[in-house]
């Protein structure tokens, strides 16, 4: 389903809206549409102090890790063994 979204702009701010629709060869109206979706897509889709209150807890833990050596030559022997298939 559709809906309608109406803005008021100052003529000097649609003119600007024209020009740029003109330019990429399309209407205002899909200039528009596609710039709303470009900066929904740059909006935190959750709650950012929820994000660092998760961060916090994780870093409270202390978790074995192996030999960074032995783990990068681990992965490269994966590969490697990958190109025999």
């Amino acid at each position: 389903m559709s809906k309608r979204l109406q803005v008021i702009l100052k003529d000097e701010e649609m003119r600007d809206l024209r020009r740029a629709a003109k330019g990429k060869k399309m209407t205002v109206s899909e200039w528009v549409r596609q710039a709303l979706r470009s900066a929904g897509r740059r909006e935190p889709k959750t709650d950012v102090g929820k994000k660092l209150d998760a961060v916090r807890v994780a870093a409270r833990h202390a978790f074995p890790a192996g030999d960074i050596e032995r783990m990068l030559a681990e992965i490269e022997r994966g590969y490697l063994s990958d190109r025999s298939l």
